[in-house]
């Protein structure tokens, strides 16, 4: 494991295509094993992985501590950096979310829908894996570890793409996740981590129409506009993150002010944190002042309209690319609407589709947000922050799809499978 510490290593871009070629054929081998691979081995494996994590804590957290400080002489962005940290806090919480993987349900050859035909036979739907997934990633080295483990859990294989930024911290924990798959019996190819940072790997990897079934990308929007630009394999996206929150006039502002403030400092650098405020105009005088008091506290500079900059003096005045924005930072933009029609406007127009709140006491305009609000996950009266596949009881998940078929919202193991027709027959033929 100390290995995971020496230079990174590089291929020339010739040698990329047959390398590729290579990890894609090992991971199609290993999905004829892991697909039919029992649920109490898959489990066992998980296990073997925690215990392989747990006793690599130290090696894991000081090639994090080495992603870190070239981040920081690289000058990496602070969202990035923050994503990146591996705190022990955060490692524990990683490794939580693997026990909570290990105790979900297997999905893989679960029947449902079963009925009765007028010809006799049995018609049903049965759950199985989608093959091998190729994921791009960027930054956070636990995706690494949480994709792995939905993985294995559904019966697929995949070939994880991290950023290099985060190249050893990966390494680490990639390396106890093989030790995990090897102890249990099951193949070690069926997690393998792409070993160049020659981005030439992924032109290749998102071409692999013979071995790769899926690509998921998680990352920027450039990464996801060039992967959907290049891509021959069908692909979830993990788009980015301009989650809204509307505070409607008969909202609860004793709740507002805490579910605002939650929503945007809990963490700056995550998808999944406010980037727009929308007040409606008949509290705005009354909200608006102590909120941003709130904000300006914890360092957040606020971007406003016209109406927002006259009731808040250190605000500054948005321009049309604010509404559009991702900060991934302590910016906020501000707007004040003249209502709900308003509002449902304003985020399907500019938001990403990922996470967006109505605070309100109202029965009748939440029903009408939820309905209205084109986005994964549409939430009453909480934080936007709960967009996520550990709060959502999912164990884990490889993205949050901004996607409407196949996935949407956060993707733990249901996302990663498919269904397949079953017919049970005693004997029908067709007239």
């Amino acid at each position: 494991m100390h290995d995971v510490l020496q230079a990174k290593p590089t291929l020339e871009t010739a040698d990329i295509a047959h390398y590729m070629q290579q990890l894609g054929q090992s991971a199609k081998a290993a999905t004829r094993v892991l697909a039919h691979s029992p649920t109490v081995l898959k489990n066992q494996a998980l296990r073997d992985i925690h215990a392989a994590l747990a006793a690599s804590r130290d090696i894991i957290l000081a090639a994090n501590a080495q992603d870190m400080q070239q981040g920081r002489n690289s000058n990496l962005e602070t969202a990035l950096l923050d994503r990146l940290e591996l705190t022990p806090a955060r490692f524990d919480g990683m490794l939580q979310g693997l026990h909570d993987v290990i105790a979900l349900p297997d999905p893989i050859g679960a029947i449902t829908d079963l009925t009765y035909r007028p010809s006799g036979i049995q018609l049903g739907k049965m759950r199985v894996p989608l093959g091998v997934v190729g994921m791009i990633y960027e930054s956070r080295p636990n995706v690494t570890l949480e994709a792995a483990s939905l993985a294995i859990k559904s019966g697929n294989a995949i070939i994880l793409r991290g950023g290099s930024e985060a190249f050893f911290s990966n390494q680490a924990i990639a390396g106890c996740v093989q030790t995990g798959l090897k102890q249990a019996g099951l193949p070690e190819t069926a997690v393998q981590l792409i070993q160049t940072t020659n981005r030439a790997a992924v032109g290749e990897l998102i071409t692999l129409v013979d071995y790769v079934d899926i690509i998921v990308p998680r990352g920027g929007r450039s990464l996801i506009e060039r992967i959907l630009r290049e891509a021959r394999i069908p692909v979830i996206k993990h788009l980015d993150g301009n989650c809204h929150t509307f505070v409607e006039k008969q909202a609860d502002l004793t709740k507002a002010y805490d579910i605002c403030l939650n929503a945007k400092t809990h963490r700056y650098g995550v998808c999944n944190a406010m980037e727009t405020l929308l007040i409606e105009a008949a509290i705005a005088n009354e909200f608006l002042p102590k909120m941003a008091a709130l904000f300006l506290q914890k360092g957040v500079e606020l971007r406003g309209c016209p109406e927002v900059c006259a009731l808040v003096a250190e605000a500054k005045p948005a321009t049309e690319q604010d509404w559009h924005e991702e900060y991934l930072a302590p910016v906020l933009a501000v707007k004040i609407v003249c209502g709900i029609d308003e509002a449902i406007t304003h985020i399907n127009h500019y938001g990403s589709h990922h996470t967006d709140v109505i605070l309100t006491e109202n029965y009748a305009l939440a029903r009408q947000f939820l309905a209205e609000v084109d986005s994964s996950s549409v939430m009453v009266n909480a934080s936007s922050r709960f967009a996520d596949g550990f709060e959502y009881g999912l164990g884990a998940e490889i993205g949050i799809s901004t996607d409407k078929i196949h996935a949407r919202g956060p993707v733990g193991l249901e996302g990663l499978t498919s269904q397949k027709w079953i017919v049970l027959g005693s004997g029908q033929i067709r007239a």
